[in-house]
């Protein structure tokens, strides 16, 4: 067993965390978009926390989660449908200068 308390140091050939969260920015535009939609929601439901009046705890945080929920799975429909209509136009455009 070694005495190096070091954090763990990721090998030359791999990427560090930033690189891969800006390559996975650069495929998918709308990830950061539902990333940060659902960090929007939970900080203003916890900031909303001390308000919440007789709610119950755990039905303040089932409201939470489904609001985070629901940031994410519209990014990821925006997403798609913004492939769907992209390859669309590509293929219509295709065609086109086929005939």
């Amino acid at each position: 067993m070694s005495a190096n308390r070091r954090w763990w140091v990721p090998p030359d050939d791999e990427d560090s965390v930033s690189e891969k969260l800006l390559r996975k920015t650069r495929q998918s535009p709308l990830m950061p978009i539902g990333l940060g939609g659902c960090l929007v929601v939970a900080a203003y439901r916890i900031y909303r926390l001390r308000s919440r009046g007789s709610t119950k705890m755990s039905i303040h945080l089932i409201h939470t989660r489904v609001a985070a929920q629901a940031c994410a799975v519209g990014a990821i429909m925006l997403g798609a449908v913004y492939t769907m209509y992209s390859d669309y136009m590509k293929r219509m455009a295709q065609d086109a200068g086929e005939k």
